[in-house]
């Protein structure tokens, strides 16, 4: 698998902000949480809630890649404290530090709950499981991302990594950037987009300009943008936060239901 492209202009490693690598904002330290798939318990977004109350601004922003941020928290030398990084990972959060970066999952946010040609849920979580357990995958950019189309389109553009597009209940089609591959089963994708990643792993090294992305030229390019709408959808109610997720918000979606699911529109599917 090449890792390089004639666009790639890559001078530095990513800087994408992770737990245990915040980003030095001016309001203090910035933090990331990855959320496979988007699909969070209500326990833990209250129990992360607890923690930007406590250490932060109080608040869980939403990011464009159905994940979580963390503002305003103190830092020491560049790191959070450990009492920060030990809350953080008591919400569950946290599986793995050496894989805080690695574990980039975007995936239909209604997948097995509305529509689509798979439940694309128990792939989020053996992906999850698989990249975690992968020695090699610790060395993933920040930046690279699977994605996961449940058939519907609703995240088809963002392949930039790579990803799966199902054709039915038991198969999809593997993406490699741009391209498409292969159709496997899924009760095997985990271990095909593992293997595929294993090997961008070892084809950019570790040169400072090592490209982020499988294929930097199509990363580059501008991406149409397929928005779940706000309001009643199927299978729940889109919720805009752009503002953030606050402690009373969060302890009243938990008394609702024991998951939400975080979409890439900076909103909540409840």
């Amino acid at each position: 698998m090449s890792a390089t492209s004639p666009a790639s202009a890559r001078t530095r490693p990513d800087r994408c902000p992770g737990v245990l690598r915040p980003w030095p904002a001016a309001d203090g330290a910035l933090v990331r949480v990855r959320v496979p798939g988007g699909q969070l318990p209500t326990a833990s977004l209250v129990a992360l809630s607890a923690v930007a109350r406590e250490y932060g601004d109080g608040l869980v922003r939403v990011t464009g890649r159905a994940n979580l941020q963390l503002r305003a928290l103190p830092a020491v030398d560049g790191h959070l404290p450990a009492a920060v990084v030990e809350a953080i990972e008591a919400t569950g959060l946290l599986p793995s530090r050496s894989h805080d970066l690695a574990r980039n999952i975007l995936c239909s946010p209604q997948t097995g709950r509305a529509g689509g040609r798979a439940d694309l849920r128990p792939l989020v979580a053996a992906l999850d499981r698989a990249v975690c357990a992968s020695p090699v995958l610790a060395g993933l950019p920040g930046r690279f991302l699977f994605t996961l189309d449940d058939g519907r389109g609703d995240v088809r553009d963002r392949h930039v990594d790579l990803g799966l597009d199902a054709v039915d209940a038991r198969a999809g089609r593997v993406r490699t950037g741009p391209a498409t591959g292969d159709v496997v089963g899924l009760d095997r994708a985990a271990d095909v987009l593992v293997a595929l990643a294993e090997d961008f792993v070892r084809a950019r090294g570790d040169r400072p300009d090592a490209p982020w992305h499988l294929d930097e030229e199509f990363a580059a390019r501008p991406r149409s943008v397929v928005p779940l709408p706000y309001g009643p959808v199927a299978g729940g109610e889109h919720v805009a936060v752009p503002d953030g997720i606050d402690p009373a918000t969060a302890a009243r979606w938990a008394a609702l239901t024991s998951e939400v699911v975080i979409t890439p529109w900076h909103g909540v599917l409840i």
